[in-house]
């Protein structure tokens, strides 16, 4: 079983091994093989702000298993300048290993939660062009596809994303 807590800056480490396990498996044919094979965590940890109080800054929770972290949501105020009265789920990875224990569900059910308990009536975020097996799972939870796209750098590596959207209760 696990529990799911607000991160804190010791998550890093865990929410960075999780991170580039779940980019190498789940872009695994949509990303070029060479980019995801040289991802490393310890590149990753300096990227995050994990523990802030800062209502500005974006909140992670974590899904850990006997002090392993196994997932984690992150959410705050929407980043595209249309949007700025809309939270946004920002990540949403769970290990690989973990994939079908309902770790996502949970991480995405109490990032929404988060979400609306900052005041938002509605969330956004960004599905990675091509990965169905993601959009299959946020249809699951309501999140409907926007007619919106977009090309950016993540992490180095240009992507394309398709914005969906859910209201929130």
């Amino acid at each position: 079983m696990f529990t799911v807590r607000a991160a804190t800056s010791g998550d890093a480490a865990g929410v960075a091994n999780v991170h580039v396990r779940a980019w190498k498996a789940a872009y695994r044919g949509l990303l070029p093989d060479e980019y995801l094979d040289d991802l490393r965590p310890e590149d990753r940890i300096s990227h995050y702000t994990l523990g802030s109080s800062d209502a500005d800054v974006p909140a992670t929770l974590v899904a850990v298993v006997d002090g392993v972290v196994h997932g984690f949501v992150t959410t705050g105020p929407c980043r595209d300048p249309d949007e700025t009265d809309r939270g946004e789920v920002m990540a949403l990875h769970v290990d690989p290993g973990s994939w079908g224990l309902g770790i996502g569900r949970r991480l995405l059910s109490e990032g929404r939660a988060a979400l609306s308990a900052r005041g938002f009536a509605e969330a956004a975020l960004w599905v990675l062009a091509g990965n169905s097996r993601a959009e299959r799972f946020y249809r699951s939870d309501g999140w409907l596809p926007e007619d919106r796209r977009r090309t950016h750098e993540v992490w180095g590596v240009m992507i394309e994303e398709s914005r969906f959207r859910r209201p929130l209760p």
